[in-house]
């Protein structure tokens, strides 16, 4: 391995192949602050050389609490550089789930804004581990330095011992939707093999200008050489956009490429349809985060230039990217398919992954056996095999035992999710595995149920619950419409039901659905908005069910 297979050393190298190039811009409120990648460079060595002398070492895994921008990610470089373990928790996941992963990550420091630290003071015992803290504004009542003080120590021409690749670079945590978030290791060399994938992939060039809606991505942008234009949003609330702050800045900074959840874009293209706007020049989409609807690709026409191309790759926290697919191919080809309740068509595996399906019943496995992997056609759990694939979840055992698998060296991750690979290759996704509804007739996969009553003008979005035992459930289908106040007279929600029976009536897959369900508002996940809360949802249904009865 080459010392370039270190996330550390990719800003060293932009620094100087494009030193005046713009590294990120963030547009607040009419006024933009900038840094071209030589001044970001030197910001993190100063970072990285301060934070050393307040006792910041290799293998300190510190807590970074900091609002999207320009600290953020030159202080996520610095901790890279000095070796130390940057944690990153999504600031929506609520106080009990945040407090929930402090205390799993253990962390040694925590660098932060103050509200963090003040969180600190009150829940000792969650942030008990923690010995050295840098505040990012104004300190009050704790100990440490001001992030100031920290680059005041510091010196531009820092540098430190060579990061060996295997070691641990950040603990990034899921979101938790459908399950405990759990703290995913990843390696210097894994973020290395994400950026190369990632550049071949969308033939990304150093310059371009990116407009990543979702932090992490910004650090994926900036090492990847191109320019980050941080949006002003609520990362943690991506479906509520302001889209004139997304559109204004795709204008003003003639952005290339952008990555959004299904929500972020939903809102933004119907705003651009409603006011006859268009996007010249962005020549590149990606959303991810859930299944994408056929509608809202169809909606970038007109808005994108025709030579633009929308992706919707698919991945998690665990492993990205898996598959991906351009917007035309599911138009054209997928989407009719999906309708009738065929999965979602995630595409082929990028190349460098190899995907393979795994029976739905088994039990954590240790060593892969080609034996295990089912045929074309064949439904069952989704694996992932590439050089980017995370190892392990922190300090999480047996969470770690059923997730990953073992093949020459290599570590294979379930991802958790139902699907199965077409004569093509393509992966077609059904649904998570632990949200299928397994009744007395067999069993219903929830992507799969959903798309044929999403086909409904009036239905915004489905979700296919189960209620009753733990082993054999009730199917009930909880529906969002566009106007929820359509469900408030008796008779049209009556229509509306029987509508819905008669959709499903038409598929043998979802006909045993005789319960339905109107929900002013399903609850999503606070990473992207997208993906239903079942879980929740399961609750509520079987609440309704029983106060009807």
């Amino acid at each position: 391995m080459t010392s370039h297979e270190n996330i550390a050393s990719l800003l060293e190298e932009l620094a100087r192949n494009q030193p005046g190039v713009p590294a990120v811009h963030v547009p607040r409120q009419g006024k933009t602050t900038s840094i071209t990648f030589r001044q970001l460079n030197e910001e993190v060595n100063r970072l990285a050389g301060g934070l050393v002398r307040y006792g910041f070492l290799k293998g300190h895994r510190v807590l970074l609490m900091v609002p999207p921008g320009i600290e953020f990610l030159a202080l996520t470089f610095a901790l890279f550089r000095i070796g130390a373990v940057p944690v990153l928790i999504d600031p929506g996941l609520g106080r009990k789930n945040i407090l929930q992963c402090v205390q799993n990550a253990r962390p040694e420091g925590l660098i932060g804004i103050p509200l963090a630290h003040a969180a600190g003071l009150v829940f000792r015992e969650e942030f008990k581990t923690v010995k050295l803290r840098v505040t990012v504004g104004t300190r009050w009542l704790w100990r440490g330095p001001s992030l100031r003080q920290v680059r005041n120590s510091g010196r531009k021409d820092f540098s430190t011992e060579e990061k060996h690749p295997d070691e641990p670079a950040a603990i990034l945590f899921t979101s938790g939707s459908t399950g405990p978030s759990k703290g995913v290791v990843y390696t210097h060399s894994m973020f290395y093999h994400q950026t190369r994938v990632l550049r071949a992939l969308y033939n990304i060039e150093p310059g371009e200008v990116d407009l990543p809606t979702f932090p992490l991505f910004a650090l994926f942008g900036v090492a990847l050489g191109m320019t980050c234009v941080i949006p002003d949003m609520d990362p943690t609330r991506p479906a509520q956009v302001h889209p004139p702050n997304i559109i204004d800045a795709i204008k003003q900074f003639n952005v290339v490429n952008s990555f959004g959840s299904p929500a972020l874009w939903d809102t933004v293209t119907r705003y651009c349809k409603q006011n006859g706007l268009k996007l010249p020049g962005l020549k590149r989409v990606l959303i991810a985060g859930a299944p994408v609807p056929g509608p809202l690709l169809e909606r970038f026409d007109g808005i994108l230039d025709e030579d633009a191309n929308v992706y919707t790759p698919y991945g998690a926290t665990e492993s990205l990217p898996v598959c991906n697919i351009e917007r035309r191919e599911i138009i054209n080809e997928t989407w009719k398919r999906t309708e009738s309740g065929a999965g979602t068509c995630v595409g082929q595996p990028v190349p460098g992954m190899t995907v393979r399906i795994l029976p739905l019943e088994t039990g954590p496995v240790a060593q892969w056996e080609e034996s295990l992997n089912l045929p074309a056609g064949d439904i069952g759990e989704i694996t992932a095999d590439a050089p980017w694939v995370t190892r392990e979840y922190f300090e999480l055992p047996s969470h770690t035992a059923g997730a990953k698998m073992s093949l020459d060296g290599r570590t294979l991750h379930r991802m958790g999710d139902v699907g199965y690979q077409d004569e093509r290759g393509r992966i077609w996704f059904l649904g998570r595995k632990n949200q299928r509804v397994i009744t007395q007739h067999g069993t219903l996969f929830t992507i799969a149920c959903e798309a044929v009553f999403n086909c409904h003008a009036e239905v915004k979005r489905s979700a296919l619950v189960g209620v009753g035992t733990e082993t054999i459930r009730q199917p009930v289908l909880v529906v969002e419409l566009n106007n929820h106040k359509l469900a408030e007279g008796l008779e049209t929600r009556l229509n509306l039901m029987s509508e819905l029976l008669e959709l499903g009536a038409q598929h043998e897959h979802t006909r045993e659905i005789q319960n339905v369900l109107f929900h002013p508002a399903l609850p999503v996940d606070i990473r992207h908005n997208a993906k239903i809360s079942r879980e929740a949802l399961s609750v509520w249904a079987a609440e309704q069910l029983r106060q009807s009865e």
